[in-house]
């Protein structure tokens, strides 16, 4: 049953991706313009992870992905975007289970900003996608702090840029008539990548998203080659318990085709602090390819817990 299902779907993603190379040849309408791009990554690394009772050496994917996005210009001079994107298993899950939806929305783009409606990333997720040096890893923010939230059922807007500054907000509608709808708003100043401004800056907070509250800061700048980072949050749930809060830091220098990087994070819970560190080396082999080793230490102490991890791996995008 499972072979079934997962043909099934492997059936309708070649259909959608058939369809939109076709829409070109097809459009009625001379004066829109479409534009499609199918895309992805395929990332394993041999993995050692020390865990408490449980030492082993496997193969792990990391946020491998597929996905296609793209945009219809209509002669109003607004744009009809979409995105689709799912998550795939290099290494262990098979059939149905291999496919994880993440981003997959519909929207409009236009002079006024960007409105979409679907699965997405919050506002508050935006602030440490490309800031969190140790993504998708063991090191991944994440694993520490609460706030990668992809939620369902949200209506995201985005305004223009004013002269560097935007603003961000999802809106995420409840199912459950006794949980209150989710907001997530931000503000940001500058370039991630630190090509057009010498800085960048962002602030945010969600509310009842995921059951937590969350008020995070992030900012990044460059120190000669170097690029620093700092990231700063508040963090409890909905009902007032579970109060933390913490920092991260971080650095990357690149050596040629090397990239070295290094991150700490830090959470007090109140019952005893998390710590992560993590540390690591990028050689990039051509414009879409890396090889990488990382190593990762955890320390929870709230739960009496610590773990390494070791890696070795293969990223390549399409």
């Amino acid at each position: 049953m499972k072979t079934v299902q997962f043909s099934a779907l492997s059936l309708a993603l070649a259909a959608t991706l058939s369809a939109s190379l076709l829409q070109p040849a097809v459009a009625a309408d001379k004066d829109e313009t479409i534009s499609f791009d199918f895309y992805g990554q395929a990332n394993v690394a041999l993995l050692r992870a020390d865990r408490p009772n449980n030492d082993e050496t496997e193969l792990a994917s990391y946020a491998s992905r597929i996905g296609v996005k793209g945009g219809t210009e209509l002669a109003s001079g607004i744009e009809v975007i979409y995105q689709l994107e799912w998550e795939v298993d290099l290494t262990d899950l098979g059939g149905d289970d291999n496919l994880k939806s993440r981003n997959q929305f519909v929207g409009l783009k236009g002079s006024f900003g960007e409105l979409t409606v679907g699965r997405r990333d919050t506002a508050v997720k935006y602030l440490q996608s490309g800031f969190d040096l140790f993504a998708d890893y063991q090191g991944d923010i994440k694993n520490i702090f609460a706030g990668k939230n992809r939620t369902a059922d949200t209506i995201s807007y985005f305004t223009p840029m004013f002269d560097e500054w935007q603003f961000a907000a999802s809106y995420v509608l409840s199912e459950d008539d006794l949980v209150d709808d989710g907001k997530s708003l931000t503000v940001t100043y500058g370039d991630k990548k630190l090509k057009r401004t010498a800085f960048y800056f962002g602030a945010g907070i969600d509310r009842d998203v995921n059951g937590r509250d969350i008020e995070r800061m992030v900012a990044m700048t460059k120190l000669g080659e170097t690029q620093v980072g700092f990231m700063y949050q508040d963090q409890q749930r909905v009902d007032g318990t579970a109060q933390a809060d913490g920092f991260v830091v971080n650095a990357v220098h690149p050596f040629g085709d090397f990239s070295v990087k290094a991150q700490y994070q830090l959470l007090d819970t109140g019952n005893g602090d998390q710590s992560s560190l993590a540390a690591g080396v990028d050689y990039k082999l051509g414009s879409k390819t890396t090889v990488y080793g990382w190593y990762t230490g955890q320390d929870f102490d709230n739960l009496d817990v610590e773990q390494t991890f070791v890696a070795i791996g293969l990223l390549h995008k399409f």
